[in-house]
C-alpha cells in the first residue's frame, strides 16, 4: 500500500520535534524517559519514511530526465531500479506503521499442560518445554521455572515458566493452543502410532501498574509440596495456593523451598492470568481486530501437529508443513514457524487496512 505524502511529512515532523526536545535539556525525570522511549520507537520508522520520500522524489526527477536524449538511457536504468525497490520499501513502512500490540515487548508466562494421551501426553509436554527452552537460548532469553508438576514416567503434567528478554511475547504469542503429537509411545509394545496432545498458553506478563489486585480478594492457603523436588518435599508447608475471589482463578506454586518465594511466584502467575483475562475481554469487543489474527489464542484451538514417523511438523493455521521435526524440537527450527506466523499475521492486518 502507498503511504500518503502528508503522512510521511507527519512522521518526519514528529521525529524532528522529539529530537529537539531530547537535545534541549529542558525535560527530565518521567517526561525524559517517555520521550526517550518515543524517540527509540519512532527512529526506525522515520528512517524508512525518509527513504521512501527520497526515492519518490528521485523517481520524479528521473522521469523528467527521460525527455533529455543524452540522459534518457541512464535515467531509464536508474528509474527501473527505483521502481523495483520502492514497493518493497513502501511495504516495509506500512508494516512499521501497523498498530502494535502493547504487550509485544513484555516478558511472558509460558504454561504447558499434558492433555489427552496419559503418560505419553506428559512426555510430549516435556518435549515442548525443552523446545521452548532451546528456542529461548537461541534468542538470548532467560527461562525461569515457576511451577512444575512432574509425571511419574518423565515429562510434566504441568509446567509454568517465566520467559524474560527482548520481544518475548511478540515471538511466542502465536504458540498458544493445542499441540498434537503422533508417534509410537515408549510404553507401546505393539509399535502402534498413538495421537496425544498438550496445551500451550503464552500470557504477557504485566507491569505492576497494569493489574490492580485487592489483597482482600485473595484467599491464600499453604500446604506441603508433593511429587519430585528433593528432601524438602513433605517436610514443610512451603507450597502456596492463591484463590482470587472475583475471577475464581486459582494459582498454585510448590517449586521452591521458600514459602515466601512460592507466594511471590504464584502472585506473578495470577497477575499474568488476570491481565490476559482483561485483554481477552477487550479483544472480544474488537471483532475486526480478532479476525485479522493468525489464531485466536484460544487454548482449545488445535494449531500444530508433530508427526514423528514422517519427521514433519504442520501448522494448521497457515497450512505450513516442514520436514524438519528434529530441528524444530531442537529450538532453532522453530524460528521458521514463528517467522511464517508473524508474516501471515502482518499480511492479514495490512489487507484489513486496505479494505
Amino acid at each position: 500500500m502507498q503511504i500518503p505524502a502528508a503522512r510521511l511529512d507527519q512522521i518526519a515532523n514528529r521525529f524532528a520535534e522529539l529530537e529537539a526536545r531530547m537535545a534541549s535539556g529542558m525535560i527530565e525525570g518521567d517526561e525524559f524517559v517517555q520521550a526517550s522511549r518515543d524517540y527509540a520507537e519512532l527512529e526506525p520508522v522515520a528512517k524508512i519514511a525518509a527513504d521512501v520520500k527520497a526515492m519518490r522524489e528521485e523517481a520524479v526527477s528521473l522521469e523528467e530526465m527521460l525527455a533529455d536524449p543524452e540522459m534518457k538511457a541512464m535515467a531509464e536504468d536508474e528509474l527501473a531500479a527505483i521502481r523495483e525497490a520502492l514497493p518493497l520499501q513502501e511495504r516495509k513502512l506500512a508494516l512499521a506503521l501497523l498498530p502494535r500490540d502493547s504487550a509485544d515487548s513484555k516478558p511472558a508466562m509460558l504454561e504447558i499442560r499434558a492433555g489427552t494421551g496419559g503418560d505419553e501426553a506428559a512426555l510430549f509436554a516435556g518435549d515442548l518445554y525443552r523446545m521452548y527452552e532451546r528456542f529461548a537460548a537461541e534468542n538470548g532469553w532467560k527461562v525461569e521455572p515457576v511451577n512444575m508438576s512432574a509425571s511419574e514416567v518423565g515429562g510434566f503434567k504441568e509446567v509454568v515458566a517465566n520467559v524474560t528478554g527482548s520481544g518475548v511475547f511478540a515471538k511466542l504469542k502465536f504458540e498458544s493452543g493445542v499441540h498434537r503429537v503422533q508417534r509410537v509411545p515408549v510404553t507401546e509394545s505393539g509399535g502402534r502410532i498413538h495421537t496425544s496432545a498438550a496445551t500451550v498458553a503464552v500470557l504477557p506478563e504485566p507491569d505492576d501498574v497494569d493489574v490492580n489486585i485487592d489483597p482482600g480478594d485473595l484467599k491464600i492457603d499453604t500446604y506441603r509440596a508433593s511429587g519430585a523436588g528433593g528432601q524438602h518435599v513433605n517436610t514443610t508447608d512451603s507450597a502456596i495456593r492463591i484463590t482470587h475471589a472475583p475471577s475464581g482463578l486459582v494459582v498454585t506454586c510448590q517449586d521452591g523451598r521458600s514459602q515466601h518465594k512460592n507466594r511471590e511466584k504464584a502472585m506473578q502467575v495470577l497477575r499474568a492470568r488476570l491481565f490476559e483475562k482483561t485483554r481477552d475481554e477487550a479483544q472480544g469487543a474488537e471483532a475486526e481486530a480478532r479476525k485479522a489474527m493468525v489464531g485466536s489464542g484460544d487454548r482449545s484451538e488445535r494449531i500444530r501437529t508433530y508427526n514423528f514417523p514422517q519427521g514433519r511438523v504442520t501448522d494448521h493455521r497457515i497450512g505450513l508443513t516442514l520436514h524438519k521435526l528434529e530441528e524444530v524440537l531442537a529450538g532453532p527450527g522453530l524460528t521458521e514457524l514463528v517467522d511464517a506466523l508473524t508474516a501471515e499475521d502482518e499480511g492479514k492486518r495490512l489487507a484489513a487496512l486496505n479494505e
